[in-house]
């Protein structure tokens, strides 16, 4: 029995290799990105604060951010207009 298997879709505009945003990371950032990236995250924008950069990551309706040395928060207190 064959079953008809429907090709994944690709719902980004372009990979985040290539987005601005990637650009803006530390090297840290991008490693700790590419992880969350395999749960679905994708990049929205990066802030930076007093010189420190915080990449913001989303993914359903869920927020992840990652600091500048790499460590991500799943749980951040960040309010995005």
């Amino acid at each position: 029995m064959q079953t008809d298997r429907k090709p994944m879709l690709e719902r980004r505009k372009e990979s985040p290799e290539q987005s601005v945003w990637w650009n803006k990371l530390s090297l840290a950032q991008k490693f700790s990105a590419s992880s969350l990236g395999k749960f679905g995250y994708e990049l929205s924008f990066v802030r930076n604060d007093d010189g420190h950069s915080l990449a913001v990551l989303q993914c359903s309706g869920g927020l992840a951010v990652i600091s500048e040395d790499g460590d991500i928060d799943t749980s951040p207190i960040i309010s995005i207009r």
